[in-house]
Parts: structure tokens; sequence; C-alpha cells
């Protein structure tokens, strides 16, 4: 069932409302709001996949080094993946920026810190 041109000029006076008041909702819903941030870990994650896959190649093709440069890539995938992944910047949660005192502590600026209060007891 078609909309009237009354509920079509409604309906694009509603988008362009939304669209000023929360763009990021607005790319999220369209699926274009992919950050850099979760392009690394989607290609992370391919890389993991292409390295299980050279590392299968090799082991049916009886080559060791076949099976050592899929590890390699495997590996570096996965290091791409994990250092890459934080769910809250992902889901565009992070409304800091990137230094000062408004910044969200890292993981491994939370163990820096407990490695410090453990070395200064």
């Amino acid at each position: 069932m078609a909309l009237s041109e009354h509920e079509q000029k409604l309906l694009a006076e509603m988008e362009a409302a939304l669209a000023a008041d929360d763009p990021r909702l607005v790319g999220a819903l369209s699926g274009k709001a992919r950050t850099r941030q979760a392009s690394r870990v989607l290609a992370g994650f391919f890389a993991v996949l292409t390295g299980l896959a050279v590392i299968v190649a090799g082991l049916v093709a009886k080559n060791t080094v076949v099976g050592v440069i899929g590890f390699i890539i495997a590996l570096s995938g996965a290091f791409t993946a994990i250092s890459n992944f934080s769910l809250r910047q992902m889901m565009g949660k992070n409304t800091g920026t990137s230094s000062g005192k408004n910044r969200s502590p890292r993981w491994s600026d939370r163990l820096e810190r407990r490695w410090d209060d453990r070395n200064n007891q």
C-alpha cells in the first residue's frame, strides 16, 4: 500500500528532523556508521579465517612452510582484531576525547595502574 503525498511529505520531514537531531542514530540505523576501529576488527577476523585456511592447506599439502605462514597470518589477524576491539567505542558510547580527563581508561591503563600500585607498596 503506497503512501499519499501528504504522508510522504510528513515522513520526509520526520526523517530530516531525526537526522538533524541525532545523526549517529540515523547512521547506525541505515547501516552506514562503521567506524575505522570496527573495520579493523572485521579485517582481523577475516585474516584469522584466511590464516586457518592456509594452515589447513599446508596440512593437506604436507608442507610445513605453508602451515607456518598460515599461522603467522592467523596470529597477526588475531592481534589486529584484539588490539582494536573496544565494545564501548564500536557501539558509539564513547563520548570522551582521546586525551585528557574525559577519556575513559583503557584496560592497559588499568593494568599499568595496578602494576604501579603493587610496586609502590
